[in-house]
């Protein structure tokens, strides 16, 4: 089983904000793979779901991005060995809007997700898809930035940049990593 975690925060004040792209781009793989049930468990909303005869476990915490590491450490203990492979998609605001990049392993760049899911399980041996959501203009927080909606002019492509994250997802998922990073970054 492959477990794929987007990042995000709960609430309808957060949809559509930059923060939330990993919950888009779950709710898109979960459009596009045989989906089964959809339920609340580990403080996240799950997807059970199949693609090309491979389970995978599709999560989206509900503890808000700073917490989400509580609940990928529920999952996993869960599971156990039952996970093969891991990955997290977040978003990244050192990589210009659009740029997508998949990544094994690394520290947190700042990233109070990523950071939370370290301090919780304790690895960071996990895959991640980056997904650039740009710079804050002028001083503007970033903190303050990723709570932002995306701008009318963005939210056009967005859907484009989201498929071709699902396409890098589902040739992850068969592939692997190795193949997927050559093919996509």
């Amino acid at each position: 089983m492959i477990l794929i975690v987007g990042l995000g925060n709960p609430g309808e004040e957060y949809r559509e904000t930059r923060h939330n792209i990993g919950f888009e781009v779950i709710d898109a793989l979960a459009s596009v793979t045989d989906s089964g049930n959809k339920y609340k468990k580990f403080n996240s909303t799950v997807i059970d779901s199949v693609y090309s005869g491979i389970n995978l476990l599709l999560l989206k915490p509900l503890t808000f991005m700073n917490n989400s590491g509580c609940a990928v450490d529920l999952a996993l203990k869960f599971y156990g060995a039952g996970i093969k492979r891991i990955i997290v998609i977040h978003d990244d605001i050192d990589l210009e809007f659009g740029r997508i990049k998949i990544k094994r392993g690394g520290g947190t760049a700042g990233h109070r997700g990523l950071k939370s899911i370290f301090t919780e399980t304790g690895r960071q041996d996990y895959d991640r898809i980056r997904f650039g959501v740009g710079r804050p203009p002028g001083r503007m927080d970033a903190s303050d930035y990723v709570l932002r909606k995306f701008k009318k002019n963005e939210r056009k492509e967005l859907g484009i940049f989201i498929d071709h994250s699902v396409d890098m997802l589902k040739y992850y998922i068969t592939d692997g990593f190795e193949s997927a990073a050559g093919k996509y970054n």
